[in-house]
C-alpha cells in the first residue's frame, strides 16, 4: 500500500513573512488531528525557514523546488543538497515543466539533479509530462518515457524511499483544463510499466507517481480514486490553506 503524498509547490509565490502566515494557517488547520498521508510544501528558497519553523512539531514537511548539481563553488544563484539538509528539507522537485520550459533544462540535466538528490540522502520528485502538441500527435507516451527514462538510467538498486514521480500534463497547468481521471490513470499505468522494466515489479509498486496538473478540491477524489495516482503535485490550491487541507483531507477518506 503506497501512502499518499499531496505536496504543495509554491512556485515563485509568498516571500518569508507571507510563508510564514500561511504555513501557519496550513498547519493550524490540523491542530489535534493526524492525518495517514505525507504532506508537504515547497516554498521558495528565501521562505524554506520561515515554513519550516511553522511546521515544527507538525506532520508537515518542506521541501525545494530546485537544486545544483555540484556540492559547492562559483555557481552564483545556485542552491546545494547540503545547503538544503541544513534547512531542513527532506523533498527536491527536479525537472519542473516551467524549469525545463524557461530555463531550458534537459532530460539529462533533470536525471543528474534527481540522482544528486537521491545520494545525497534527500528525496527527489522527478517531473515529467508532454505539451499539448504532443499530445494531439499521439506523442505523449514517447516524450514521457524519454524523460522517465533519463532518470532511471542513472539509478540502481532500491530507491523507491527517495525517488517520486509527478506525471504533469503540461497543457494542463495553470490553465484550468485537467487531464481527465482516464487520461491520468493510463499515463500513470504506462510510467508504472516503465518502472516495472528497470527495478521489477516489487520496487514498481512502492514508488509513488503524482498527478500535478491542475488537482483542487473539486477534482481530487476522482483522481486519487485510480489506481495509479498516489497523490498530488499542487499549484495554485496550495497557496490557499483551506484547499490544501480539503485535499488532504480527501486523500484521508480514501
Amino acid at each position: 500500500m503506497r501512502t499518499f503524498l499531496i505536496a504543495g509547490n509554491w512556485k515563485m509565490n509568498a516571500g518569508p513573512s507571507e510563508a510564514g502566515k500561511l504555513a501557519k494557517e496550513i498547519a493550524g488547520t490540523w491542530k489535534g488531528k493526524t492525518f495517514s498521508s505525507e504532506a508537504l510544501i515547497c516554498p521558495p528558497f528565501v521562505s524554506i525557514a520561515a515554513v519550516s519553523k511553522e511546521f515544527e512539531g507538525t506532520q508537515f514537511k518542506v521541501g525545494a523546488q530546485n537544486v545544483h548539481t555540484e556540492d559547492n563553488g562559483a555557481y552564483t544563484g545556485e542552491i546545494s543538497t547540503s545547503m538544503l539538509k541544513d534547512a531542513n528539507c527532506e523533498y527536491v522537485i527536479v525537472g519542473h515543466s516551467e524549469r525545463r520550459e524557461y530555463f531550458h533544462e534537459t532530460s539529462e540535466l533533470v536525471a543528474q539533479k534527481g540522482k544528486k538528490v537521491i545520494d545525497d540522502g534527500l528525496k527527489a520528485i522527478v517531473c515529467v509530462g508532454e505539451v499539448l502538441e504532443e499530445r494531439k500527435a499521439g506523442k505523449h507516451e514517447d516524450v514521457v518515457k524519454e524523460q522517465v527514462n533519463a532518470v532511471l538510467d542513472l539509478l540502481d538498486g532500491d530507491v523507491s524511499d527517495q525517488f517520486v514521480i509527478a506525471y504533469e500534463p503540461v497543457w494542463a497547468i495553470g490553465t484550468g483544463e485537467t487531464a481527465t481521471p482516464e487520461q491520468a490513470q493510463e499515463m500513470h499505468k504506462f510510467i508504472r510499466s516503465l518502472l516495472t522494466e528497470k527495478f521489477g515489479d516489487d520496487i514498481s509498486q512502492k514508488i509513488r507517481i503524482l498527478y500535478g496538473g491542475s488537482m483542487k478540491p473539486e477534482n481530487s477524489e476522482e483522481l486519487l480514486s485510480q489506481t495509479d495516482v498516489d497523490g498530488g503535485l499542487i499549484g495554485g490550491a496550495s497557496l490557499k490553506a483551506d484547499s490544501f487541507s480539503k485535499i488532504i483531507e480527501i486523500s484521508e477518506s480514501i
